[in-house]
């Protein structure tokens, strides 16, 4: 079915203003009606101090194919909700985030203004590649195995499940990851995030034992500085992995606690004498135990201004462009306690001073919504609107992997399901959110996409979009080469340096590495892949399409998993009698009645129409 028959509204520079609005500012917002509408007048619904109000809208301009209306919405609150209502012959409808609805609707799909600024403006242009370092390279340099690990040969499998999992120890190190920045630079990233640094008893390191210096495993302090160095050299950034949730429990603070209960540093966890731990941990592992931001002086050392841990880092030498919190959605929120959104505040003001261009992400699997309205994270990692609903669309039906923390395998279902789950999810948080959402095809905590789909075919269409939607791409090191796993840890494949090196092998597949650089370059050529809008045209079972759009750019998205029906799209959409075919095989079909897109698959055509 096409969508185009529909009215639309995004946040995009199409609909409303450029910039961030602060109080007191009147900012006009546009709609899109097509000409078929039965519209008789158009009306925006804003709530103001928890209060509706209605704002009629005035017809701005209008042609043969559709009007456009503008409605001024005054800006009383930091975060300022709105919809529209069309006024139809025999009832009304609602437009939100999800779509059309004849029918009352809630607020949480309303549209956003926010007086909080968004990302920095380079996530809008930004790769992010994800590097897990334990698995990444090999420096050469001697290191003693800690008593900790069990070593493992580069070749080895990663071991998914059972206690050797946590101390199967590679031996990956920074200066490992800056010998190979060639390849980075090759692939067309320019943005490195990378997964915690500080030392720990772990391959993961996120049960750290200080916060003060990076592992010695790793190379060191000397070693980030040099990374960081190298990176910025090449007009690239560096993102680090910070746990504000906990420590490990073998952490330089928690231990003084347990020696001394009436320390500064007992204060900063949550003790509980009627559990067998005698304190509480994230999701009971005993490893690591929970931080109390009730408590002390524990916001000051870790979050909260340029002396904190967050502060610190991002600071000269080390000069991080920025954070990724673990279990975002978990920090400060214990029992009667939520401290989760003053944390997040405090961590943005203290990046605000430090660096105002640096980003700060966080990770929440599911809905993450009430969390991301703009005054702390400034995007999340768009499991929910962007991996999940992906997944199911693409999963191998033979499939048996577990569906990330639902008891079931991943579903297989058609396109107005996985659709219908990315408007619900992106409708919940600011436009400006959605469109520096981190997404992802996977991460470090998930089974690899290739494990996912299985046919090599449905990866190229998976790639397709990620680097095709609205957000920022991100990507796990080695995905560009076809890597497999069918589960977060088993996913955490060492690279296989000789086999890029040699071109190819069984662990590293030379094609796929020149889909996803051919795909990030076709995202660099398009500003309207970066910044537009999205307007969805076409859902079918089988495939999907939508307009990405700027105001000097108007490109067309479709992705097929299956060969099927095909779709005719308006003709106006196409400025001129030639589309710019910029990535696919596929045929469009310019005739006098449409736009004629044909239905082979699986498959990403992409055409720029204006």
């Amino acid at each position: 079915m096409t969508l185009l028959d529909q009215p639309h509204h995004d946040g995009s520079e199409l609909y409303v203003p450029a910039g961030t609005p602060a109080l007191g500012d009147v900012v006009p917002v546009r709609f899109r009606v097509p000409a078929s509408g039965t519209e008789r007048a158009v009306w925006v619904r804003t709530v103001r101090d928890a209060e509706p109000r209605m704002v009629e809208a005035r017809l701005d301009r209008s042609d043969e194919h559709e009007r456009w209306y503008v409605a001024e919405i005054p800006v009383h609150n930091p975060v300022t909700q709105y919809r529209a209502l069309l006024d139809e012959p025999g009832g009304y409808r609602w437009l939100n985030g999800r779509g059309t609805h004849a029918r009352d609707v809630g607020d949480a799909g309303d549209f956003r203004l926010t007086v909080h600024a968004p990302a920095p403006a380079w996530t809008s242009d930004a790769v992010v590649y994800q590097i897990f370092p334990d698995r990444f390279a090999r420096s050469g340099a001697a290191n003693e195995l800690p008593s900790w690990a069990e070593a493992a040969a580069w070749d080895d499998e990663p071991i998914g499940r059972g206690p050797s999992t946590p101390v199967q120890y590679y031996g990956g190190d920074l200066p490992g990851v800056e010998q190979h920045l060639d390849h980075l630079e090759r692939l067309g990233v320019d943005t490195v995030y990378l997964t915690p640094v500080f030392p720990s008893r772990s391959n993961h390191r996120y049960d750290a034992t200080s916060f003060a210096h990076v592992d010695p495993l790793l190379g060191g302090d000397a070693a980030l500085v040099s990374l960081s160095a190298a990176l910025h050299s090449r007009g690239m950034r560096l993102v680090g992995d910070f746990t504000t949730n906990h420590t490990g429990v073998t952490h330089e603070w928690f231990e003084h606690a347990l020696r001394d209960q009436s320390s500064e540093e007992a204060g900063y966890y949550y003790w509980d004498k009627e559990t067998d731990l005698g304190y509480a941990a994230w999701l009971d592992v005993p490893s690591l135990p929970k931080l109390n931001y009730g408590g002390g002086s524990l916001a000051r050392r870790m979050v909260d201004g340029p002396e904190s841990v967050i502060g610190r880092w991002l600071a000269e030498p080390f000069s991080l462009d920025g954070w990724r919190i673990d279990v975002a959605n978990m920090t400060g929120r214990y029992g009667p306690d939520d401290f989760t959104h003053e944390v997040a505040r405090m961590v943005r003001r203290t990046m605000t001073v430090a660096n105002p261009d640096a980003v700060l992400v966080s990770e929440h699997f599911h809905d993450a919504g009430p969390d991301l309205s703009g005054d702390g994270w400034q995007a999340n990692m768009n499991y929910s609107a962007f991996t999940k609903p992906l997944w199911t669309w693409l999963v191998d039906p033979a499939s048996t992997l577990d569906f990330l923390g639902i008891p079931t395998t991943i579903p297989r279902r058609g396109g107005r399901s996985v659709v219908d789950t990315m408007r619900e999810f992106d409708s919940t948080v600011p436009w400006k959110v959605t469109a520096r959402q981190w997404n992802m095809l996977g991460s470090h905590d998930t089974p690899r996409l290739r494990t996912v789909v299985g046919d090599p075919a449905l990866v190229g269409v998976a790639a397709g979009l990620l680097f095709t939607y609205p957000g920022t791409p991100a990507l796990f090191a080695g995905d560009e080469g076809g890597a497999t796993g069918t589960n977060g840890e088993h996913g955490r494949v060492p690279m296989p340096w000789d086999q890029i090196a040699a071109g190819g092998g069984p662990r590293w597949d030379a094609s796929t590495f020149e889909l996803y650089r051919g795909l990030i370059a076709l995202r660099r050529s398009s500003r309207a892949l970066r910044e537009g809008g999205l307007r969805w045209a076409v859902v079918e079972d089988d495939a999907v399409a939508f307009l990405r759009e700027t105001a000097d750019e108007r490109v067309l998205v479709v992705a097929a998993r299956a060969p099927w029906s095909g779709a005719r799209l308006p003709r106006h959409l196409l400025t001129g009698e030639v589309a710019e075919r910029l990535y696919g095989d596929g045929l469009l079909g310019i005739r006098p009645d449409g736009l004629h897109v044909g239905g082979d698959g699986p498959g990403v055509q992409v055409w720029r129409l204006a």
